[in-house]
């Protein structure tokens, strides 16, 4: 064991390379060398019989392991819709590692439990949610987006009279869902986790920009759970909630917003008519660590209702205090979890309303201006940029896939492919709020020079 004096000169060490890392960051290629990925042998495979001074771990993990990172904090990692890391988010991440609080509870930890509820009021409220909406921290959206779908799936129960919680879901009152033809793949996985097949769900048919046609849209009622989308995953473009969250509310169904990432849209006030009427829903889920820049995982769900929150994830045992307070454990799936309200009030509380609002427009502004410079350079841009995504191809699917090859691999950037409406395309994501302009002008000439060699 270290004594308290050994423990902090780790860390002191730790803090260290750590800051090295961010420093040099922009100097490296945002993919390692094939080099680096083959020396992370040296970090096994075999288990050490014995002990081994923590020091000589941290100095092979960085040693072996920093090489081999993919370089998402730099500024021009433009893939998955992946946001770097805010220096004060990133701090207090730090600190609140050595904190160790298990948030669950707010008698576990007052602090997790004040910066929690900090953190969650102010999400709401920078997203322009309903007065009364409680937020959940939890891990990822493809959580968050269970979250809401549990809740809803119990809601709608719970209003036609059967109780999941005594009952359970066989036997009970079928429910369907509606969704549109682009929703995400995340959304389908919590369909499936909360016992809803894909022969349950009706997809409706969307636009050329992968929104949800209204005149497509079909009756619902009140055993329907309407799914829909704020920010495509491919172009950026969100369902016209205006036109639909009104049909479907007096239906009686319930609408949940997967809003992984454009839901930050209505935090900026040039961008929130992108996603007008999103307020009418009744859950919301959203990622901190895309486009707020918080560390990995944060993600955030929503309900308009607290109660309906509780009905699905509230739990109680001998051991468990009872409390009128806001417990995060009630709130969500999991019971024992970090306190990631810490690293999103950091954010929050450096940046302010105004901040967080010129973070997206930053990016929104970087991607339109990358779109304009690749289709200078002979890209054909597949839809109008609206957000922060780019959608490109390069003429021919065999000419797309090639110039993805190349750019995969010339280290400049790293962004990924995907098939848009039958045919390849390269999607390039600005999340990051270290992305300047250089940056953009940057993976621009690296996407042109792929392109004419792969002509």
């Amino acid at each position: 064991m270290l004594d308290a004096e050994e423990r902090a000169d780790l860390l002191l060490d730790a803090a260290r390379r750590a800051a090295r890392y961010v420093a040099t960051a922009g100097e490296r290629s945002v993919v390692p060398t094939e080099e680096a990925v083959a020396a992370l042998a040296g970090l096994g495979p075999d288990l050490p019989d014995g002990p081994v001074p923590p020091a000589e771990v941290l100095d092979r993990l960085d040693r072996l392991g920093s090489p081999a990172t993919i370089v998402t904090n730099q500024g021009r990692y433009l893939g998955f819709v992946t946001g770097g890391t805010d220096p004060a988010g990133h701090a207090a991440a730090t600190l609140a590692g050595a904190w160790d609080q298990n948030a669950a509870l707010p008698v576990m930890s007052p602090v997790a439990a004040h910066l929690d509820r900090l953190a969650a009021r102010w999400t709401c409220e920078l997203l322009g949610l309903p007065a009364g909406a409680v937020a959940a921290f939890c891990a990822g959206a493809t959580v968050a987006n269970l979250t809401g779908i549990l809740a809803g799936r119990d809601a709608l129960l719970h209003r036609l009279g059967w109780d999941v919680a005594e009952r359970g879901l066989a036997g009970g009152p079928p429910l369907r869902v509606v969704t549109g033809a682009e929703a995400h793949t995340s959304v389908l996985k919590a369909l499936r986790m909360a016992g809803i097949g894909r022969a349950a769900v009706t997809f409706v048919p969307t636009d050329g920009c992968g929104r949800v046609r209204p005149a497509a849209f079909p009756a619902v009622d009140d055993r329907t759970l309407v799914v829909l989308q704020a920010g495509n995953v491919d172009t950026g473009h969100s369902d016209p909630f205006a036109e639909l969250l009104g049909r479907v509310r007096e239906a009686g169904a319930w609408a949940h917003i997967d809003g992984a990432f454009g839901l930050w849209a209505a935090a900026a006030p040039d961008r929130r008519h992108l996603v007008a009427g999103v307020e009418e829903a009744d859950s919301w889920a959203t990622d901190g660590h895309k486009w707020l820049n918080a560390g990995y995982d944060s993600g955030i769900a929503v309900c308009a209702r607290g109660e309906d929150l509780t009905r699905a994830f509230a739990t109680d045992a001998a051991y468990l205090p009872s409390e009128d307070d806001r417990a995060p454990m009630h709130l969500s799936v999991q019971m024992s979890q970090r306190a990631r309200g810490v690293e999103v009030w950091a954010v929050y509380a450096s940046r302010g309303r105004r901040g967080i609002a010129d973070l997206v427009e930053g990016c929104c502004r970087h991607a339109a201006r990358l779109a304009v410079l690749l289709a200078d350079g002979g890209a054909e841009v597949l839809a109008p940029v609206v957000l922060n995504q780019a959608l490109v191809a390069f003429g021919d699917d065999a000419t797309t896939d090639a110039v993805i090859a190349a750019l995969q691999v010339e280290g400049t950037t790293w962004a990924g492919p995907t098939t848009w409406h039958g045919h390849r395309a390269l999607r390039l994501s600005v999340s990051d709020a270290a992305t300047t302009d250089d940056d953009v002008d940057r993976v621009a000439a690296a996407v042109v020079r792929c392109h004419r060699r792969a002509g």
